[in-house]
């Protein structure tokens, strides 16, 4: 018989997180460029005295345990406030991607029978068509004032005028910490968007991951430039405030211009975003000849960050890369790439090659990689399998959806091919729709848009895989070129020849005009899969 420990069993609640940060650092700043345009700087014992206003404000809008309040909202102070007054009363805060097809929207408010609408003015076109559409909606709600009310939405109550009459405290209702707090949906690439309800827990223990494996503190400024409607901004709003870290939110204006300016006046120290976002502020630190004066470090997750970025952003510029891996269904993160002490002294290249990993597990996420008949393969970092993951923090099953969405052993499939070295970095070598199979081998179609990525004269690039006669089939390279010069088949293969396998290289290249980026910030190979249908190659 086992013996009880002796310890108090207090619930692992999403409010106690502002309640302490409010405590402890309280004058600690957070600073918004707003969608009205000004800065907006406030603290967190001002945010919190607010968040409880909002929560007595949430209550006379009749929203109970259970129902789930929707935001359609950029990084901002007001939606920072919603996460924690949503979830405190015991609701769901739902954070709906507002780039996603209108379809797709509305199908996610109907399928999550929202109550309540919270919306950005500058969401406002939107809200206005969705109105009437969602039987279970009551009331849209602008997130502004009432001196910026959008015209186009009559009778839509300002967010300042819910909050002004309500009491500045709150007595939190204390619950089970398994009760759902919040709510997201997948990108929907390949069907309607699935539903991944996060508990209490969840979201306290995920940020104790992300507090250790970051290395946020509370003599952080962090900047998360990955939208507060994408999981969560990656889980920086639940783990700044455990640390007091201070925080600072873009709002809509993620121009790699508006991010540098604001980083550079706000003394960030750390920032979260995409590859695709990354793009564009790398190109204005080169214009302006330096990065912003206090940035150290940088995340880079969403998808795989290319070599060539780690190394501008390592060698040129002095800012510490650290990628991060994981999904929707991981609340999001579930592996970091910080290099071990005894890979100190590799030489810069090695350092840029490891660092390309997506990186090893947090604690509480545990990895194998599975063959085609499911069995674990060898940790030797060169044989793929599919990747499975299970966790505190990870999915068991879909919103709505009766299934499990695990394996009958209990683990998640995360659809995703990769190897795990001896040491325990994972490197996701593509999307099991993605890879390329030739001649019996794959190719990882991740690894060669990587290796393109560095070419200075392609801005974007990906990878398909066409009909071959006799490998079955071969990799299609599509660009999108920087300027006007089109490098030829011979010369990219001549370039990547030096980064990967021979036999890797593509057999065709075609110049379109544009890529299709995602909601989330990816390349959405979709439509040039559909574009080169019909492509074939010569025997």
């Amino acid at each position: 018989m086992t013996l009880a420990g002796l310890m108090m069993d207090r619930p692992l609640l999403v409010a106690p997180l502002m309640q302490f940060a409010a405590a402890y650092h309280g004058d600690t700043a957070i600073v918004t460029r707003s969608i009205e345009g000004p800065l907006h700087r406030t603290t967190y014992a001002e945010t919190y005295r607010r968040i409880q206003q909002l929560a007595h404000a949430l209550l006379t809008l009749g929203v109970k345990p259970g129902d789930r309040v929707a935001t359609l909202a950029w990084n901002t102070w007001r939606h920072f406030e919603l996460y924690y007054a949503v979830a405190g009363i015991g609701a769901v805060c739902h954070t709906v991607n507002p780039r996603l097809p209108a379809e797709q929207i509305r199908f996610i408010l109907n399928h999550a029978e929202d109550r309540l609408v919270f919306f950005d003015i500058s969401f406002a076109a939107i809200a206005a068509e969705l109105q009437g559409t969602i039987p279970s909606v009551r009331h849209f709600i602008a997130l502004t004032d009432a001196a910026h009310m959008p015209p186009e939405l009559v009778g839509v109550p300002a967010y300042e005028d819910l909050l002004a009459p309500q009491p500045e405290t709150f007595i939190w209702p204390e619950f089970d910490e398994n009760t759902a707090a919040s709510l997201c949906y997948t990108s929907g690439t390949t069907g309607m968007p699935k539903g991944v309800l996060y508990s209490h827990r969840s979201l306290v223990l995920h940020s104790y991951g992300m507090m250790s494996a970051c290395g946020i503190n509370g003599r952080d400024v962090a900047l998360p430039v990955v939208p507060m409607f994408h999981v969560n901004a990656w889980g920086v709003p639940y783990a700044a405030p455990m640390v007091g870290a201070a925080q600072v939110y873009a709002g809509r204006a993620l121009d790699g211009a508006s991010l540098f300016d604001l980083m550079d006046s706000e003394g960030v120290t750390c920032a979260q975003g995409v590859p695709t976002i990354w793009m564009g502020f790398i190109a204005h630190m080169r214009a302006v000849g330096r990065k912003p004066k206090n940035l150290a470090r940088v995340l880079i997750g969403g998808s795989a960050a290319p070599p060539a970025m780690v190394e501008v952003f390592e060698h040129e510029f002095a800012v510490e890369v650290n990628q991060g891996w994981g999904m929707t269904e991981m609340a999001p993160l579930g592996v970091v790439n910080t290099l071990k002490r005894k890979f100190e002294n590799l030489s810069p290249a090695e350092k840029i090659a490891l660092k390309s990993k997506q990186g090893h597990a947090l604690f509480n996420v545990d990895l194998r990689l599975l063959d085609d008949e499911d069995n674990e393969i060898a940790h030797d970092g060169t044989t793929s399998g599919r990747l499975q993951v299970r966790g505190p923090w990870i999915v068991k099953a879909y919103f709505k959806e009766p299934d499990s969405a695990l394996t009958a052993d209990g683990w998640f499939d995360t659809g995703d091919i990769a190897t795990l070295d001896a040491d325990g970095y994972l490197h996701i070598t593509d999307r099991a729709k993605d890879i390329i199979k030739s001649g019996g081998e794959w190719i990882s179609s991740v690894d060669l848009e990587n290796a393109v990525a560095g070419h200075p004269e392609i801005a974007l690039a990906a990878v398909i895989g066409v009909p071959h006669p006799r490998w079955q089939e071969r990799p299609l390279l599509v660009c999108v070129a920087k300027g006007d010069s089109r490098p030829t088949l011979a010369e990219m293969n001549l370039y990547l020849g030096q980064k990967v396998p021979k036999w890797w290289l593509p057999d065709a290249l075609e110049y379109v005009a544009a890529l299709p980026i995602g909601p989330t910030g990816k390349i959405q190979k979709a439509r040039p899969r559909e574009q080169f249908k019909d492509y074939r190659l010569a025997g």
